[in-house]
């Protein structure tokens, strides 16, 4: 075991040297690469590279690509991919995304369609029976396919990249990328990077009826700044006893991504964010089990606090999500948990319960508990994994042309305007580097109440293809009112520094997942009864601790700790 641990230390620190030094497998020289070819060249059992060489290179590509330059292949070609097909925004043939991109890059997609709420599914099955397409995207979790070698280890493969390998070096993505890294030193995803934290795109918070908190004398805006959640829970109960009494909160997502938001504040990892339960405490540099810590405990005290006071619906934790939003629309409840996808949905389905202008919403900067923290401080989101067959049917060169593609359209600005704008003239024009949707389209509160839709008519602004970006790119699809909530997000509220990276090996992983899987599934369980107050936090806490203890906490700890102490 400690051979392993060693090898695998090893493995991470050439890992990222790599990816400081851009690559290991030499300069990435071609046609029409401008500046692209910043990477340092290593040696990688290949003779050095020569201006005879790279000019026999550039002479054989068949295709045009760089930094800042239009992807385009001599002749047309086809990449076979999974498409995550949305509800919201269903697949159409002849949406002008797909000639768009044949235009401009003389590729075509062969898609693979998969209803988006069967895709984590059938993507797995499709990838262990060996019949995954070329191109795997919105993938938000590639360890299950890590060891079985059914994707490739992209990381060996980034330095022909260059607008990705451009954004890393540009934005210092260096630490980012090691929190992906597997215990070979490698990453096996293209993850989509983003210059900041709240430009991942799901800042979730919550929406409060500001209309009828001003009229219960309850200011959000300047309260919100310093709050934390004893004034919070204040203002829901003057609220509370202004409507009259009963439930005024019921929130959706099955109460997920209010224990994450929630649990965030108290330096706990809970609801969406439980994962493992460990969370890093930089002052003694070693990390813990924090769902047995006293900020846990008044973590599910504060939120049992509001069950017990009939501010919040208990049905938070078992409600679908369409009855949490039917409460709220009726004006039933007050406050809901939203992010920037949702906010003009409510408004617009409030326009049609309410009427328009009868209301007012407004998304809320997070109380405090023990940080002055956002809620995301991860600059990664989900990303697209390579099947292995790519390289395996393409060839080298050929498995290489499509990264350049896939560079082209997910990483370059041109392609990131091409996905979420489309084609300027035809759908929007941007003068003085504002970017203004025609007036008949609508997207996300752009244009609302227009006849068509930019996602659902043209297929643009389609989540399979947005993949981070700079600030601008975060703030440019943003209606007024979310860009002014993370104006006043990013000024109430600092960014939390990353945790230092942990890498298993197999062996650990596997021993971890045995204790990891029944102990937070415990954590879980016992969390929603001490809140719902089927248990009692005080009587019963020691008997949780204790349980958890059973069913190995400390051994998970203790691991942990091992591990990282021996990659220091």
């Amino acid at each position: 075991m400690k051979l392993k641990k060693v090898i695998s230390t090893l493995l991470l620190a050439a890992m990222v040297l790599g990816i400081v030094a851009c690559g290991k497998k030499g300069d990435d020289k071609g046609a029409n690469t401008n500046n692209a070819e910043k990477q340092t060249e290593t040696n990688d059992n290949k003779e050095a590279n020569t201006e005879d060489s790279d000019a026999k290179e550039e002479e054989k590509l068949d295709y045009t690509f760089g930094l800042n330059t239009t992807f385009h292949s001599d002749e047309p070609i086809t990449y076979s991919m999974m498409y995550s097909d949305h509800e919201v925004y269903p697949y159409k043939e002849d949406w002008r995304l797909w000639s768009a991109i044949t235009e401009r890059s003389n590729v075509s997609f062969d898609l693979n369609l998969i209803a988006r709420a069967d895709y984590d599914d059938k993507k797995s099955l499709l990838i262990n029976a060996g019949e995954a397409s070329y191109i795997i995207p919105k993938t938000y979790d590639e360890s299950a396919f890590v060891n079985g070698g059914a994707v490739l280890p992209v990381s060996d493969w980034v330095q022909y990249m260059p607008n990705y390998m451009n954004f890393v070096e540009t934005y210092h993505m260096e630490d980012d990328l090691k929190t992906i890294v597997k215990s070979d030193g490698k990453y096996y995803k293209l993850p989509g990077m983003w210059e900041a934290p709240a430009g991942t795109g799901s800042e979730y918070t919550l929406v409060v009826r500001k209309d009828i908190f001003d009229a219960a004398g309850v200011d959000v805006t300047a309260l919100e700044k310093d709050w934390n959640w004893d004034d919070f829970y204040n203002a829901l109960l003057k609220v509370q006893q202004y409507v009259g009494g009963g439930v005024i909160w019921s929130d959706r997502w099955k109460g997920d991504a209010l224990l994450n938001i929630v649990g965030q504040t108290y330096d706990i990892p809970a609801g969406w964010a439980a994962g493992d339960g460990m969370q890093y405490d930089p002052a003694s540099d070693s990390w813990y089990f924090a769902e047995t810590s006293e900020d846990y405990k008044a973590f599910v005290t504060l939120m049992s606090k509001f069950i017990k006071s009939g501010i919040m619906d208990s049905e938070t934790f078992t409600q679908e999500d369409t009855v949490a939003e039917n409460k709220f629309y009726t004006g039933e409840t007050l406050l809901l948990g939203s992010n920037r996808s949702m906010l003009q949905t409510y408004k617009d389905k409030m326009n049609e319960t309410l009427g328009e202008g009868k209301y007012e919403l407004y998304s809320i900067v997070i109380p405090k508990a023990k940080n002055n923290y956002q809620i995301a401080n991860s600059r990664l989101e989900n990303g697209i994994m390579i099947a292995s067959k790519a390289l395996d049917e393409l060839g080298e060169d050929g498995l290489i042309k499509m990264l350049r593609f896939i560079d082209w359209l997910w990483y370059s600005d041109e392609g990131k305007d091409l996905v979420r704008w489309g084609v300027e003239g035809e759908t929007y024009t941007k003068e003085n580097g504002v970017y203004k949707l025609n007036p008949e389209i609508t997207y996300v509160g752009l244009n609302p109440g227009a006849p068509k839709a930019l996602n659902v008519d043209y297929g643009f602004g389609n989540g399979v293809f947005m993949y981070g970006g700079t600030q601008e790119h975060a703030a440019s699809m943003l209606s007024d009112d979310l860009k002014e909530f993370f104006e006043r997000l990013n000024s109430y509220r600092d960014i939390k520094p990353l945790n230092p990276t942990v890498v298993f090996d197999e062996d650990q992983q596997e021993e971890m997942n045995l204790i990891k899987t029944p102990l937070i599934d415990y954590v879980k369980s016992a969390t929603l009864k001490f809140i719902t107050g089927q248990a009692d936090i005080e009587k019963d806490w020691d008997k949780y601790v204790a349980n958890c203890e059973a069913n190995n906490s400390q051994r998970y700890v203790d691991m942990y700790n091992e591990t990282y102490n021996s990659q220091k």
